[in-house]
């Protein structure tokens, strides 16, 4: 166990997008393979219902309308419905928008931002230099970095709560444990976002800045939803990164090997670590499907 408090873990998916499979897994076939936007929602014992990233609304479809965003639509072609929606996943666990209290979003592409003006309960919880990182960017290089400014609410800035505090290194944070696992673990330092050990962000940047990923754990299983550090499980697995071209989209190339390597690092020192990158349809449907409480 990674972390100290246990949550509740439903992962679902928001729509998804295609792109030919050689240009996220190195040595892929030239077919074109889907690519859920996925998301999930976190039973928090104190704080309540908190979603990581909503994947994609039909607003994404309007953003995308005219160029230079509908340059956006047509790289990445989209479907969505609104039966796929995290608004429509929530209710099929019990819960409406108004009882999310937290969004955290792990980067601020599209597919992971797009429902985000369906909670205007929610505070939003990132990185800050992954906001800053787009914040000011217009017209092709906003697209290029993925960003459609029209999908944050109005009132985004007055409802943020940017990860603020330093992060700790593991032996401080966990000195009093005995957890000698912990030696192994890739990455140095950690957010301990809610401050008491349960939900648990690590910055895997490179194929966007700031990215964030999530240390967690429910009753049963301990888990890493790893962000966009992977299109899939096979990735780290067998090894195989992406190709060259994807690195055009990437923020930094460097950073991504690194947290690439990292990844695979992680797999093989904790193999029962469920890793869930958010498009991977494999970890989707071994662990997420139907919206069934894992």
């Amino acid at each position: 166990m990674l972390t100290t408090k246990p949550v509740k873990l439903y992962l679902g998916a928001a729509g998804y997008c295609t792109h030919p499979e050689f240009l996220t897994l190195r040595g892929g076939s030239i077919r074109p393979v889907r690519f859920p936007a996925g998301f999930a929602c976190i039973l928090h014992p104190d704080h309540g219902p908190i979603l990581l990233d909503t994947g994609y609304s039909s607003r994404f479809f309007k953003e995308t309308a005219r160029l230079p965003n509908a340059l956006y639509r047509h790289i990445t072609p989209v479907v969505f419905r609104e039966e796929d929606s995290a608004v429509h996943f929530l209710k099929q666990i019990g819960l409406v928008p108004s009882d999310i209290r937290y969004v955290i979003l792990s980067h601020f592409h599209g597919d992971h931002i797009a429902g985000a003006k369906d909670f205007p309960e929610a505070q939003f919880i990132y990185l800050p230099r992954a906001y800053e990182a787009v914040r000011s960017l217009c017209s092709i290089a906003a697209v290029r970095a993925g960003f459609l400014a029209g999908l944050l609410p109005d009132d985004f800035i007055q409802r943020s709560l940017p990860v603020n505090e330093p992060a700790k290194r593991w032996r401080e944070m966990w000195e009093n444990t005995g957890i000698e696992a912990l030696a192994e673990f890739p990455w140095q330092e950690v957010y301990d976002l809610f401050g008491d050990g349960s939900l648990l962000g690590v910055d895997v940047s490179g194929h966007a800045e700031g990215m964030m990923g999530l240390l967690l754990r429910t009753e049963q299983h301990d888990y890493f939803l790893c962000a966009d550090a992977v299109w899939s499980s096979r990735a780290f697995r067998e090894q195989r990164r992406p190709h060259a071209l994807a690195g055009i989209i990437m923020s930094d190339r460097q950073e991504y090997r690194q947290n690439f390597d990292k990844l695979v690092h992680l797999h093989q020192q904790f193999p029962r670590l469920r890793i869930v990158p958010s498009h991977c349809q494999e970890a989707l449907s071994a662990w997420g499907t139907g919206g069934t409480e894992r």
